[in-house]
């Protein structure tokens, strides 16, 4: 038995030895790729030291601090939130409040011939004088009075007129709107300060003359606003329970239309006081409706023409006035508009 043993493997050709040498090595070799996967694929799932990781990174030229912002960003981020109308609601009650006192008038209207004009600085006049010798920071201030009085009058009443006509177009329809609506596009194809210098021309009357004619002539714009307005929400289902119920339509109206577009009617009004604001000036500009020595900031415009070289406060103190205070409307009106769309949402 040991004989057959011992001379059976030398007896062994080179192939059985081939063919027999992988065996004892095949369960190992069967086994490596089981092994190899799960490496492989840690290894792939490992970061590279290497690979940059872009969700770690932080652009290093944006810092976070708002006191590290340049300064028009730092403005920027300052104006377009809340501080914008905060600041927007003190300068319109500043100039309502002024506007108010009788004193300011008086005593910007004093003349002083002998003095003349004089430049910014003087003694007594911080702002210099114009050419009748009156104050231009008291006549500015005196000012705000045809600034804020004859722009909310124009406003309050060509929205109501607005809201008359508007509520009744959409509400009725029928030839009744279209009357109306065919009204609103006739006076919407004119050009509305040039009609109001042609009107204001002709009549020849005064400051509030003028804003009777800017209340006429702002009057379609608010009839078309109010009217689509009114329209979006005519449908509504508490419109369909009021019609259910056997309400009057005037009842209806006032009581359950005109509370959904008030914040439209708001953000227009002070949208109209602003556009009311640099029309009037305009008009004062040209010498139309107000009187030479009255304060306003469109006349003293008109007036500082001849004064830039002598004292160019009073050209730059009125100008100033008249955007500031317009821009305040403005952003008191958007900020109703975007409140009016978040409530909507």
């Amino acid at each position: 038995m040991s004989d057959t043993t011992q001379t059976s493997a030398p007896g062994q050709t080179p192939q059985d030895s081939q063919m027999s040498a992988p065996q004892p090595a095949s369960p190992l070799a069967a086994t490596q790729p089981a092994t190899a996967q799960p490496s492989a694929q840690h290894h792939a799932a490992s970061p590279q030291p290497n690979t940059p990781q872009p969700a770690t990174l932080q652009p290093a030229t944006t810092p976070r601090h708002p006191r590290l912002l340049p300064l028009p960003a730092r403005i920027r981020r300052a104006m377009s939130g809340s501080w914008a109308m905060l600041i927007a609601t003190l300068i319109l009650l500043a100039t309502a409040v002024i506007g108010l006192i009788p004193s300011f008038n008086s005593q910007a209207l004093k003349q002083d011939i002998v003095l003349g004009a004089v430049p910014a600085g003087t003694d007594g006049h911080i702002w210099g004088t114009d050419a009748l010798g009156r104050d231009v920071f008291m006549l500015t201030i005196a000012g705000a009075r045809t600034a804020i009085a004859g722009p909310v009058a124009i406003a309050v009443g060509a929205m109501a007129i607005g809201l008359v006509f508007g509520l009744l177009a959409a509400y009725t329809g029928g030839w009744v709107d279209w009357l109306i609506s065919r009204v609103v596009e006739l006076m919407l194809s004119l050009p509305t300060l040039l009609l109001a210098i042609v009107l204001a021309g002709l009549i020849g009357g005064g400051y509030w003359v003028n804003v009777l004619v800017f209340m006429l002539l702002y009057a379609p714009y608010e009839i078309r606003l109010v009217r689509s307005a009114a329209l979006s929400h005519l449908h509504d289902p508490f419109l369909d329970a009021a019609r259910l119920l056997e309400l009057s339509p005037a009842h209806i109206l006032a009581r359950h239309v005109f509370p959904v577009i008030r914040p439209v009617v708001g953000a227009a009004m002070f949208l109209d006081m602003s556009n009311a604001l640099v029309s009037l000036s305009s008009l004062s500009f040209l010498g139309l409706g107000i009187s030479p020595q009255a304060a306003d900031w469109g006349r003293q415009l008109s007036d500082a023409r001849d004064q830039l070289f002598n004292n160019p406060m009073t050209a730059i103190a009125p100008g100033i006035a008249i955007i500031v205070v317009s821009v305040a409307m403005n952003i008191v009106g958007d900020w109703i508009t975007a409140r009016a769309d978040r409530g909507e949402r």
